[in-house]
């Protein structure tokens, strides 16, 4: 697989799917370009054939409105892109948990607790959760250690109360504390999958995350745009692993939950 990469070519031998995108621009920085035809060309020179995203005015300004953006991205990218819709505890998450639940779409709901200032484990989130575990969607959430909102304390709150539901841990705990608790918190709750993308992930990380838990249990994501999706690509194409556990990890985990959300529960 590294022979590709040390070639410049893109990968073509695993499916390569990015359980962790965005879209758009963001407000706090410059992005180059955010379009949806940009992200597929980044996508094709890695080889990455899927990525799942949330757009940035869904998690930063108006859930509805950027959902719609995210369906257009879908619409425009023969497949390419798929969506996960973004409910916002603050802007009436039952409207939109009804106005996206037939959207085919969307395979997954991203959640960002610590941007809407409101605790994963508190009562809007609640309908949510039961709506996901009954349509076993895929939940992403923002995790970050030390957080009141969404750290791993609630992470395993969450889990606990509802162990039909396939929780996705973006950042993986995000800090060097966080990756070593998380361990700690998904070994309780086998629902959690982590997800590597963030600032301070290393192949070694990852190493000892499918050490500790078995390759099984992580996902590759990126945060592209937000980070280049050749950031953490990277650090699991170069970490210690065999070859079985870096396929799972780059595409064949979150084919697999995919997958089950399209099946009768």
């Amino acid at each position: 697989m590294n022979d590709a990469v040390l070639s410049r070519q893109p990968l073509e031998d695993t499916r390569i799917i990015d359980a962790h995108a965005h879209l758009g621009p963001y407000s706090l920085f410059f992005i180059a370009d955010h379009s949806p035809q940009a992200m597929v060309r980044v996508m094709d020179r890695c080889g990455v054939d899927t990525a799942i995203l949330s757009s940035h005015r869904a998690i930063q300004e108006d859930a509805s409105k950027g959902n719609d953006e995210t369906a257009r991205a879908v619409d425009d990218t023969n497949g390419r892109l798929k969506g996960y819709f973004v409910v916002n505890p603050w802007q009436d998450p039952l409207k939109e948990l009804e106005a996206r639940a037939n959207d085919s779409r969307f395979v997954g709901i991203k959640l960002h607790p610590e941007l809407h200032q409101y605790a994963l484990t508190s009562p809007r989130y609640q309908d949510v959760y039961a709506f996901a575990e009954q349509q076993r969607l895929p939940v992403l959430t923002h995790s970050w250690h030390g957080s009141q909102y969404n750290g791993l304390d609630e992470i395993g709150a969450v889990a606990e109360r509802y162990p039909q539901l396939t929780l996705l841990a973006g950042h993986a705990g995000a800090t060097g504390p966080g990756y070593e608790e998380i361990v700690d918190v998904a070994r309780r709750h086998p629902n959690i999958l982590l997800e590597l993308c963030g600032s301070f992930g290393t192949g070694q990380r990852i190493k000892h995350l499918v050490d500790e838990l078995g390759a099984h249990r992580v996902v590759f994501g990126s945060d592209f745009p937000f980070l280049d999706l050749r950031l953490t690509l990277g650090r699991v194409l170069f970490a210690p692993l065999d070859e079985a556990d870096r396929g799972a990890i780059l595409g064949g985990n979150i084919a697999a939950v995919l997958d089950q959300a399209t099946k009768p529960a």
